[in-house]
């Protein structure tokens, strides 16, 4: 079966690899019909996700369809469709044991340190399958996965309906993120570099925005709310400077969430932390949240319809890995399918 590779940063190839076979541990063979490139794919590929080990096939936002079941499944059936979880934890460490298994101390995650879903079928426990809303396509289901890291970030913020939302960046995983803040508070302020974006944040339920390179970040911050910064600050940019902005922009008993996965230097100030006691937070993956995004688009919150702009076969990732570098504006997601 065709599978694709980073053998190593900028190295990317198709290969052809074995199916799996099923056990009694991984007991469903799924066949793949959509992967979602996400930013950290983009990463392990450049070789700036520090998380990655190489070679790895990658691919974490899986998609497909049962194609065989072990005889100890229980709850799906030849034909299902579901979305994969990729991560994987013991069980048993303290993070286990703490009910905080996507940090666990023995993780992996597929498409990072074990392999991931750009293959034609993948083997996996029962467990780790979710199964697709009947209204949602195999294409637009790849965003649950970013879905579900969103309502991780919104829950480690302990986001309220009183509170002034800082979000940092508007791109794909900013979006997803406002998607499912707009639903617990109102007061959200979207920054980013780009109109475009914002104008989009906005009409998805931003209150105030920001464009960076042409307002005084801070001063305008501190315009929207009150004078006082806001309350919680979530970094969706994960650039440089950004952790260091939000300390600022961020008011007295704030909370910061910073989801970054990159290792270069960066500026902290310890007083700002200090002084107005803030709570800064790491958000990794997400923690069993397949669950309440597939809940949330049965009852009618959650629209996941249309957000993939693009889509390749997997046949042709080179190819879909250097549009993205492009960073053409009408890029939002790009799906692999596997109709080659």
């Amino acid at each position: 079966m065709k599978a694709v590779r980073i053998v190593k940063p900028e190295q990317l190839e198709l290969i052809e690899v074995e199916k799996p076979v099923i056990n009694e541990k991984d007991n469903v063979l799924v066949r793949m019909t959509a992967a979602g490139i996400c930013g950290s794919d983009v990463g392990i590929y450049h070789g700036t996700n520090a998380a990655a080990t190489y070679p790895r096939i990658i691919g974490h936002e899986i998609v497909g369809v049962v194609d065989q079941v072990g005889p100890n499944v229980q709850n799906l059936k030849v034909g299902d469709r579901v979305i994969v979880n990729q991560v994987t934890s013991c069980g048993e460490c303290y993070p286990c044991r703490k009910g905080r298994g996507n940090v666990c101390d023995h993780l992996a995650v597929r498409g990072v340190h074990i392999d991931g879903g750009y293959r034609e079928f993948i083997a996996v426990p029962e467990s780790d399958c979710y199964i697709l809303p009947d209204q949602l396509s195999d294409v637009d289901a790849v965003m649950i996965e970013p879905t579900t890291i969103a309502i991780q970030s919104c829950t480690r913020a302990q986001l309220e309906q009183e509170d002034m939302l800082l979000l940092y960046g508007a791109g794909a995983l900013g979006s997803s993120i406002l998607r499912i803040a707009r639903q617990m508070c109102s007061h959200i302020i979207v920054a980013d570099i780009m109109d475009d974006k914002l104008a989009e944040a906005k009409a998805a339920g931003a209150k105030y925005t920001i464009n960076t390179q042409k307002e005084d970040f801070l001063e305008t911050v501190l315009e929207y709310t009150h004078g006082r910064g806001a309350t919680v600050s979530i970094d969706a940019a994960c650039v440089k400077d950004s952790l260091l902005n939000l300390l600022k922009a961020t008011g007295n008993a704030g909370r910061v969430i910073t989801m970054g996965f990159s290792t270069a230097p960066t500026e902290v100030n310890q007083f700002l932390i200090t002084s107005k006691e803030l709570d800064v937070r790491g958000s990794r993956l997400q923690n069993k949240m397949f669950g309440k995004a597939i809940e949330m688009i049965h009852a009618g919150t959650l629209n996941l319809s249309g957000s993939v702009s693009h889509t390749f076969p997997l046949t042709k990732a080179q190819e879909a890995f250097d549009f993205l570098d492009t960073r053409d504006p009408s890029i939002r997601k790009i799906v692999l399918t596997f109709d080659f």
